[in-house]
Protein backbone atom coordinates (compact mmCIF):
# COMPACT_ATOMS: atom_id res chain seq x y z
CA UNK A 1 0.00 0.00 0.00
CA UNK A 2 2.84 2.41 0.83
CA UNK A 3 4.38 2.13 -2.62
CA UNK A 4 1.24 3.14 -4.49
CA UNK A 5 0.44 5.89 -2.00
CA UNK A 6 3.92 7.36 -2.35
CA UNK A 7 3.92 7.31 -6.15
CA UNK A 8 0.36 8.66 -6.28
CA UNK A 9 1.20 11.48 -3.86
CA UNK A 10 4.35 12.47 -5.75
CA UNK A 11 2.77 12.24 -9.19
CA UNK A 12 -0.28 14.37 -8.39
CA UNK A 13 1.91 16.93 -6.64
CA UNK A 14 4.08 17.14 -9.76
CA UNK A 15 1.11 17.88 -12.03
CA UNK A 16 -1.05 19.81 -9.54
CA UNK A 17 -0.81 23.19 -11.27
CA UNK A 18 -1.35 21.82 -14.78
CA UNK A 19 -4.21 19.58 -13.72
CA UNK A 20 -5.94 22.40 -11.85
CA UNK A 21 -5.85 24.58 -14.95
CA UNK A 22 -7.29 21.84 -17.16
CA UNK A 23 -10.00 20.84 -14.68
CA UNK A 24 -10.96 24.38 -13.68
CA UNK A 25 -14.33 24.42 -15.48
CA UNK A 26 -14.88 20.68 -15.70
CA UNK A 27 -18.31 20.61 -14.08
CA UNK A 28 -19.62 23.17 -16.57
CA UNK A 29 -19.78 20.39 -19.17
CA UNK A 30 -21.08 17.57 -16.93
CA UNK A 31 -24.84 17.99 -16.41
CA UNK A 32 -25.31 14.50 -14.97
CA UNK A 33 -22.52 15.10 -12.46
CA UNK A 34 -24.09 18.36 -11.39
CA UNK A 35 -27.44 16.63 -10.99
CA UNK A 36 -26.04 13.93 -8.70
CA UNK A 37 -24.12 16.49 -6.66
CA UNK A 38 -27.33 18.51 -6.27
CA UNK A 39 -29.25 15.46 -5.01
CA UNK A 40 -26.42 14.68 -2.59
CA UNK A 41 -26.47 18.28 -1.32
CA UNK A 42 -30.23 18.13 -0.78
CA UNK A 43 -30.06 14.90 1.23
CA UNK A 44 -27.03 15.60 3.39
CA UNK A 45 -27.46 16.85 6.94
CA UNK A 46 -24.21 17.91 8.57
CA UNK A 47 -20.59 18.57 7.60
CA UNK A 48 -19.20 17.00 4.43
CA UNK A 49 -15.70 15.75 3.64
CA UNK A 50 -14.60 15.88 -0.01
CA UNK A 51 -12.03 13.08 0.03
CA UNK A 52 -9.46 13.20 -2.74
CA UNK A 53 -10.54 16.77 -3.39
CA UNK A 54 -7.74 17.64 -5.83
CA UNK A 55 -7.67 21.38 -6.58
CA UNK A 56 -10.93 21.90 -4.69
CA UNK A 57 -13.28 22.64 -7.58
CA UNK A 58 -15.97 20.19 -6.48
CA UNK A 59 -15.51 21.21 -2.84
CA UNK A 60 -16.26 24.79 -3.85
CA UNK A 61 -19.25 23.66 -5.91
CA UNK A 62 -20.77 21.88 -2.91
CA UNK A 63 -20.15 24.98 -0.82
CA UNK A 64 -22.14 27.02 -3.34
CA UNK A 65 -24.94 24.47 -2.95
CA UNK A 66 -25.07 25.35 0.74
CA UNK A 67 -23.01 22.58 2.34
CA UNK A 68 -20.54 22.90 5.20
CA UNK A 69 -17.72 21.18 3.32
CA UNK A 70 -13.97 20.73 3.64
CA UNK A 71 -11.42 18.93 1.46
CA UNK A 72 -8.74 16.32 2.07
CA UNK A 73 -6.22 15.15 -0.51
CA UNK A 74 -3.20 12.85 -0.50
CA UNK A 75 -1.13 15.35 -2.50
CA UNK A 76 0.37 18.38 -0.71
CA UNK A 77 0.64 20.07 -4.11
CA UNK A 78 -3.08 19.69 -4.74
CA UNK A 79 -3.90 20.98 -1.27
CA UNK A 80 -1.71 24.04 -1.86
CA UNK A 81 -3.52 24.77 -5.13
CA UNK A 82 -6.94 24.29 -3.48
CA UNK A 83 -6.08 26.61 -0.59
CA UNK A 84 -4.92 29.31 -2.99
CA UNK A 85 -7.93 29.00 -5.29
CA UNK A 86 -10.53 28.72 -2.51
CA UNK A 87 -9.18 30.55 0.55
CA UNK A 88 -12.61 30.63 2.19
CA UNK A 89 -12.61 26.81 2.51
CA UNK A 90 -10.54 24.36 4.56
CA UNK A 91 -8.19 21.85 2.90
CA UNK A 92 -5.78 19.40 4.52
CA UNK A 93 -3.39 16.63 3.48
CA UNK A 94 -4.55 13.12 4.34
CA UNK A 95 -5.19 9.64 3.02
CA UNK A 96 -8.48 7.84 2.52
CA UNK A 97 -6.91 4.65 3.87
CA UNK A 98 -6.52 6.15 7.37
CA UNK A 99 -8.54 9.33 7.85
CA UNK A 100 -7.58 11.64 10.69
CA UNK A 101 -11.25 12.26 11.45
CA UNK A 102 -13.43 11.28 14.43
CA UNK A 103 -15.89 8.45 14.20
CA UNK A 104 -19.49 9.13 13.23
CA UNK A 105 -19.34 12.92 12.88
CA UNK A 106 -19.97 13.61 9.18
CA UNK A 107 -23.27 14.08 7.41
CA UNK A 108 -21.73 13.30 4.04
CA UNK A 109 -18.65 12.00 2.25
CA UNK A 110 -17.84 12.73 -1.37
CA UNK A 111 -15.33 10.56 -3.25
CA UNK A 112 -15.57 12.13 -6.68
CA UNK A 113 -13.31 10.09 -8.97
CA UNK A 114 -10.87 9.81 -6.08
CA UNK A 115 -10.87 6.00 -5.82
CA UNK A 116 -9.44 5.70 -9.35
CA UNK A 117 -5.86 5.30 -8.07
CA UNK A 118 -6.82 2.81 -5.34
CA UNK A 119 -6.15 -0.88 -6.14
CA UNK A 120 -9.30 -3.01 -5.91
CA UNK A 121 -7.85 -5.04 -3.03
CA UNK A 122 -7.66 -1.87 -0.91
CA UNK A 123 -11.20 -0.64 -1.59
CA UNK A 124 -12.76 -2.54 1.34
CA UNK A 125 -10.46 -0.72 3.78
CA UNK A 126 -11.22 2.64 2.14
CA UNK A 127 -14.98 2.05 2.20
CA UNK A 128 -14.73 0.97 5.85
CA UNK A 129 -13.10 4.34 6.62
CA UNK A 130 -15.90 6.17 4.81
CA UNK A 131 -18.43 4.25 6.88
CA UNK A 132 -16.55 4.92 10.13
CA UNK A 133 -16.48 8.71 9.79
CA UNK A 134 -20.13 9.06 8.73
CA UNK A 135 -22.85 9.61 11.28
CA UNK A 136 -25.84 7.22 11.22
CA UNK A 137 -28.00 8.28 8.28
CA UNK A 138 -25.06 9.92 6.53
CA UNK A 139 -24.66 9.76 2.75
CA UNK A 140 -21.72 8.82 0.53
CA UNK A 141 -21.50 9.81 -3.14
CA UNK A 142 -18.91 8.13 -5.35
CA UNK A 143 -18.00 8.81 -8.96
CA UNK A 144 -15.76 6.45 -10.95
CA UNK A 145 -14.92 5.18 -14.41
CA UNK A 146 -16.33 1.87 -15.59
CA UNK A 147 -14.24 -0.94 -17.03
CA UNK A 148 -12.34 -3.96 -15.75
CA UNK A 149 -8.78 -2.88 -16.36
CA UNK A 150 -5.84 -1.00 -14.89
CA UNK A 151 -4.08 1.60 -16.99
CA UNK A 152 -0.57 2.67 -16.01
CA UNK A 153 0.69 6.03 -17.24
CA UNK A 154 4.22 7.43 -17.10
CA UNK A 155 3.47 10.84 -18.58
CA UNK A 156 0.61 13.21 -17.90
CA UNK A 157 -0.09 16.93 -18.03
CA UNK A 158 3.36 17.54 -19.50
CA UNK A 159 5.32 15.81 -16.72
CA UNK A 160 6.74 12.40 -15.84
CA UNK A 161 4.46 10.51 -13.45
CA UNK A 162 3.79 6.99 -12.23
CA UNK A 163 0.06 6.45 -11.81
CA UNK A 164 -2.26 3.47 -12.00
CA UNK A 165 -5.87 4.17 -12.98
CA UNK A 166 -8.23 1.41 -11.90
CA UNK A 167 -11.55 1.29 -13.71
CA UNK A 168 -14.09 -0.76 -11.80
CA UNK A 169 -17.27 -2.66 -12.78
CA UNK A 170 -20.28 -1.09 -11.01
CA UNK A 171 -21.46 -4.43 -9.63
CA UNK A 172 -18.13 -4.89 -7.81
CA UNK A 173 -18.20 -1.42 -6.28
CA UNK A 174 -21.84 -1.87 -5.24
CA UNK A 175 -21.03 -5.21 -3.61
CA UNK A 176 -18.08 -3.76 -1.69
CA UNK A 177 -20.19 -0.83 -0.50
CA UNK A 178 -22.88 -3.18 0.79
CA UNK A 179 -20.23 -5.27 2.54
CA UNK A 180 -18.95 -2.10 4.23
CA UNK A 181 -22.41 -1.46 5.68
CA UNK A 182 -23.96 0.92 3.15
CA UNK A 183 -27.42 0.80 1.61
CA UNK A 184 -27.87 1.77 -2.02
CA UNK A 185 -29.99 4.89 -2.61
CA UNK A 186 -29.40 5.63 -6.31
CA UNK A 187 -27.13 4.68 -9.20
CA UNK A 188 -26.40 6.49 -12.44
CA UNK A 189 -24.54 4.82 -15.30
CA UNK A 190 -23.97 6.99 -18.35
CA UNK A 191 -22.19 6.65 -21.67
CA UNK A 192 -18.88 8.48 -22.21
CA UNK A 193 -18.91 11.96 -23.66
CA UNK A 194 -16.41 13.26 -26.22
CA UNK A 195 -13.70 13.74 -23.58
CA UNK A 196 -13.97 10.30 -21.96
CA UNK A 197 -12.77 6.78 -22.69
CA UNK A 198 -15.35 4.75 -20.80
CA UNK A 199 -18.75 4.74 -19.14
CA UNK A 200 -19.11 6.74 -15.93
CA UNK A 201 -20.81 5.56 -12.75
CA UNK A 202 -22.19 7.58 -9.84
CA UNK A 203 -23.40 5.81 -6.70
CA UNK A 204 -25.24 7.37 -3.80
CA UNK A 205 -25.37 5.21 -0.67
CA UNK A 206 -26.44 5.68 2.92
CA UNK A 207 -25.23 4.52 6.30
CA UNK A 208 -28.17 3.10 8.19
CA UNK A 209 -29.65 5.09 11.07
CA UNK A 210 -28.79 2.44 13.68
Amino acid sequence: MTDYLDSTRESWTTVAEAYAEEARNGLDFKPFSRAMLAVFAELVDGPVADLGCGPGNTTAYLHKLGLDVFGIDLSPGMVAVARRAHPHLSFDVGTMTALDLPEGQLGGVLAWYSIVNTPPKDLPAVFAEFHRVLAPGGHLLIGFQVRTETRHITEGFGSTVSLDFHRQPPELVASLLRAAGFRMVAQLLREPDDTERSQQAHMLVKKDDF
